[in-house]
């Protein structure tokens, strides 16, 4: 029990265990466990004990979720909606007891139980139903919606498979199937009383009533809710996910003439749309399952918004016309990305055809109501879907794209007579072979505010991307740089520098991020500094044992952790890193007797399945990782690991023991990144270029702080007007032109030479990422990694440096921003009243 007692050091900062709670948490333990196992303890295993712990904390999470929907309700506040597509939320065990000052008293608990908590929630399955960087933000997202006290709900879908399972089998990555619901979810509880028939298919019916959506297939949309805590504040929100259910008598007159089988089958085709998540980052793929699942959650979600606005205090039944003049003041919207944009039409359905609202009235309403938030600017990723399919599938919804469009056309004509190509550019359809909807159209043209999520970002939207939006409707675009909560991404997976910090200004930090400024005045506090590398250390031994464990590589822990995880992708540049670990190992190999700074590299990252270069670049990752784990002149100097099946309860142990964060995607096209902001956090320095949230990193700790290389923006724009030519690069930097030589002479792969022969020609003749452009500077760079990190003090005050100026970089201001510029509500401190006072308190 050695590591539940440091444990116990560490979580003092999440709450005093009171004997009270420590005992009324042992009583109810034991009590669901018995409900549980209806019989002796004894034959529990640790899933039975998880579920227990889970259990009576959700207890705790009830009281308080009835009383914040009760004060939404009596107060009547604006209610802000997320949709989203993705909800990356990993584990919520141990959140939810950070969240509700619940830890201490927990830990203590177990601890005289008998048990070790933190075995307990290893035994939790990550929700992983998101890609990336998207679907982690929504999580964080709502988590800082709560804790800022606004009446917030988070929409989507409780897929059956989250984001699969990664395994590495002979290299290769090998997709397996994601089951996180198997062994249930104490987390959510099924809401059947709203459930909501979905319509698909059918034909539209005009009459001089209107138009009316007939002869449709319906499913029904099921929702689950699972509760939102909000830090030390009482507040739970909701996150409500949508699965999809077969209505009870759907095809039922084929069970009557014997055809069992076809009506089951049936059956299972109609709940596919919230089987799994399609596993794609940054890439449109476009499939009718995954436009029935866009529908499917954006139809579920404005029905039960428009019901909750209906049934409001205030709302009204009487005059709906009325009423609707309302609605954009209690309602806010905000589509993360493209996924959610049939959202739109969907509400004009609403209020057009089933409410009878006039056009206008009802696009005045849908405009104000919704906003915008778009996170790429890769043409391979925004969404664009054929006319043919959403005419099959959505035939209302094409009448009303259609009518947004000519009234859209109008009004540039009446602003730019004669310009047909600005008219052709800003259209919501596409023309050519196959005609398009251009989805990103269709959110700017539906709502009032657009917004990117670094500044960076918000330019090249702004001033290139949807220029033509933007210089008629210049107010409409915002910049709101993203953010991470604090709550997890340092109180929770690193304990013991959170603890560090409160000793030294005080625990406001928590929700008030822009605090650490204050340690500054301790840069150059030795004592300060000592800790702040023991605590390094003290997380990297934790990682080295478990990276032992599960790989039996052994780790120097003195060695610098070099981690390089996120998704792979050509933008992100995993290769650059790739190429630099064999210019390493060359070195090394070359002269083994000289001094080197020993490095263990981490690269980790799903590839998605249908992605043949991002598979092939895992490949050779994990083939350059064998040739150099297993040759004994490297010694100890140099490791590589891939982190398979990389996810969030993984990155909550890898961040917290990084020294280097690699953040080297080519600027201009890493929309912001969060995994950056999670590192600095956590007193990680970064490589990388000026691209995404890496441009304000630097504006706050100093470029001097980070290590920043490569081409800036314009520089990437003069080189593609001149021409990318990367045969120059090859044959002017001669460690390069070694490493591509051995990759090509099958080094790396002796029983097949060309195995990486499309890496070769892509890095040659098609590399828009231009790897080889940077990669000279990147050495460079890398080189001053390697002084500053021959002074461990040095290179620990720097660290402190950073963790003190990633204050901007809490989800918090991100979401103070949102509201107030976008959403207009203005969070407050609210404390709801604890469920055991009375609610006048």
């Amino acid at each position: 029990m050695a590591k539940t007692d440091e444990r116990r050091k560490q979580i003092s900062i999440s709450g005093i265990a009171t004997l009270e709670n420590v005992a009324g948490l042992k009583l109810g333990f034991n009590r669901h466990l018995h409900f549980t196992l209806a019989k002796d303890r004894n034959v529990a295993n640790t899933r039975d004990y998880y579920f227990a712990l889970a259990h009576i904390v959700r207890d705790h999470l009830v009281g308080r979720w009835i009383r914040t929907q009760q004060y939404y309700f009596e107060n009547n506040p604006k209610r802000i909606y997320y949709l989203s597509l993705e909800f990356y939320m990993g584990r919520t065990l141990q959140n939810t007891m950070i969240n509700l000052g619940l830890e201490s008293s927990c830990d203590e608990a177990m601890y005289q139980i008998g048990l070790d908590i933190e075995e307990l929630e290893e035994m939790e399955e990550d929700a992983g139903l998101g890609n990336g960087g998207l679907g982690r933000l929504a999580a964080c997202f709502l988590d800082s919606m709560a804790t800022l006290g606004l009446a917030a709900y988070g929409y989507g879908i409780r897929y059956e498979y989250g984001i699969f399972n990664q395994k590495i089998k002979d290299g290769w990555q090998v997709e397996e199937p994601d089951a996180w619901l198997r062994h249930g979810n104490p987390w959510e509880k099924a809401r059947p009383e709203y459930v909501i028939p979905i319509s698909f298919y059918g034909h539209v019916h005009h009459s001089k009533n209107g138009a009316k959506w007939v002869n449709t297939e319906i499913v029904l949309a099921m929702p689950y809710d699972t509760p939102i805590p909000g830090y030390l504040n009482n507040t739970v929100n909701t996150m409500r996910l949508w699965s999809a259910k077969a209505p009870n008598d759907f095809h039922l007159h084929r069970f009557n003439v014997g055809d069992y089988i076809e009506a089951v089958l049936d059956r299972s085709i109609a709940e596919n749309i919230s089987r799994v998540l399609y596993p794609n980052d940054n890439f449109f793929e476009g499939k009718e399952l995954r436009l029935k699942q866009e529908y499917f959650v954006v139809a579920a979600s404005l029905h039960d918004i428009v019901r909750r606005f209906k049934a409001s205090k205030f709302g009204c039944q009487d005059n709906i016309q009325i009423c609707y003049d309302t609605f954009a003041d209690k309602v806010a919207i905000q589509l993360n990305d493209t996924h959610p944009a049939l959202a739109i039409p969907e509400l004009m359905r609403i209020l057009v055809d089933l409410d009878n609202l006039h056009w206008d009235q009802a696009w005045t309403i849908t405009k104000n109501t919704f906003a915008y938030t778009n996170h790429t600017v890769l043409p391979e990723a925004l969404e664009r879907w054929p006319v043919q399919l959403i005419e099959k599938l959505l035939p209302r919804h094409l009448e009303i794209i259609y009518e947004i469009n000519q009234r859209h056309l109008e009004n540039i004509k009446n602003l730019f007579p004669g310009d047909e190509q600005r008219l052709m550019r800003m259209s919501l359809i596409e023309e050519g072979v196959e005609k398009k909807i251009n989805m990103a159209h269709l959110c700017i043209v539906g709502s009032h505010s657009v917004n990117g999520v670094a500044r960076i970002h918000s330019t090249i939207i702004k001033n290139q991307v949807f220029k033509d939006f933007s210089d008629i409707e210049p107010i409409k675009f915002q910049n709101k740089t993203n953010g991470i909560t604090p709550r997890r991404w340092l109180l929770l997976c690193n304990p013991s520098l959170a603890a560090l910090i409160a000793e030294k200004i005080g625990v406001d930090f928590i929700k008030e991020l822009d605090q650490l400024q204050k340690l500054h005045a301790f840069v150059n506090d030795g004592q300060f500094v000592e800790e702040i590398m023991t605590v390094k250390m003290r997380n990297k031994i934790k990682l080295a044992t478990m990276l032992e464990k599960d790989y039996g590589i052994p780790i120097d822990v003195t060695s610098m952790f070099d981690v390089h995880v996120k998704r792979i992708h050509e933008y992100k540049r995993q290769l650059m890193n790739c190429l630099y670990i064999i210019v390493m190992y060359n070195r090394i190999r070359k002269n083994p007797n000289k001094p080197f700074v020993a490095r263990t590299v981490m690269i980790g990252g799903k590839a998605a399945p249908g992605y043949h270069m991002a598979k092939l670049i895992i490949k050779l990752i994990t083939s350059v990782a064998d040739v150099v784990n297993n040759d004994p002149v490297i010694n100890k100097k140099l490791k590589v690991v891939f982190l398979e099946n990389y996810r969030v309860s993984l990155a909550e142990k890898v961040i917290p023991a990084t020294d280097l964060s690699q953040q080297i995607s080519t600027a201009g096209t890493e929309a912001s990144g969060t995994g950056n902001m999670k590192f600095m956090l956590n007193g990680a320095l970064t490589i990388g270029t000026m691209d995404g949230a890496n441009v304000e990193m630097a504006e706050e700790a100093g470029e001097n702080n980070l290590f920043i290389f490569g081409m800036r923006v314009q520089d990437v724009e003069e080189l593609d007007k001149k021409g990318y030519n990367a045969t120059q690069f090859y044959e002017k930097i001669p460690e390069l032109k070694q490493v591509i030589d051995q990759i090509a002479g099958g080094y790396f792969s002796p029983d097949r030479q060309d195995l990486f022969g499309d890496i070769l020609s892509m890095l040659f003749h098609h590399d828009r990422f231009k790897v080889f452009a940077d990669f000279e500077s990147y050495m460079e760079s890398q080189e001053k990694v390697n002084q500053l990190y021959q002074n461990p003090r040095e290179w620990a005050k720097v660290a402190i440096k950073n963790i003190a100026s990633s204050g901007k970089f809490s989800s918090d201001r991100t979401i103070t921003e949102y509201a107030r510029e976008i959403w207009g509500v203005e969070p407050k401190a609210l404390m709801i009243p604890h469920p055991n006072e009375p609610k006048d308190t």
